[in-house]
């Protein structure tokens, strides 16, 4: 059975698609970016700390509403429009994952919607 995930502490869909769904233990979430929940904003003004701990808080609260936690997440997909972003972004990240890494596919691109700098969705089983 399919469960569509909605919390209001995450990014709301910006098209149609929902921010995850729950498919018995596994949990498909949604691209993300680095924008305040209350108002739609990229937020950082292109530093991609601010914009990596905002995307990731938007993952975070999303699994969290799955009834999951960041260390259920066991693949992530990364998105950057400046691929030289990508140690700012790591740094960050692994304060998210300190105890074990998620496997990971990095990618740059010419643009992301929204002006954003960085886009994250990712896959995570729950345990039992």
């Amino acid at each position: 059975m399919k469960e569509v995930i909605f919390t209001e502490k995450a990014t709301s869909p910006t098209g149609p698609y929902s921010q995850a769904v729950k498919v018995g233990n596994t949990v498909y979430l949604a691209g993300v970016c680095g924008d305040d929940p209350a108002t739609g904003e990229i937020m950082g003004n292109g530093d991609m700390k601010i914009e990596a701990k905002y995307a990731l808080e938007n993952l975070k609260n999303t699994i969290e509403a799955a009834g999951g936690k960041m260390s259920d997440i066991v693949m992530v997909h990364v998105v950057f429009t400046d691929v030289a972003q990508a140690a700012d972004f790591n740094e960050v990240y692994r304060t998210y994952f300190p105890d074990y890494l998620p496997a990971r596919i990095a990618m740059g691109v010419s643009a992301l919607l929204g002006g954003a700098n960085l886009e994250l969705d990712a896959i995570a089983v729950l345990e039992d």
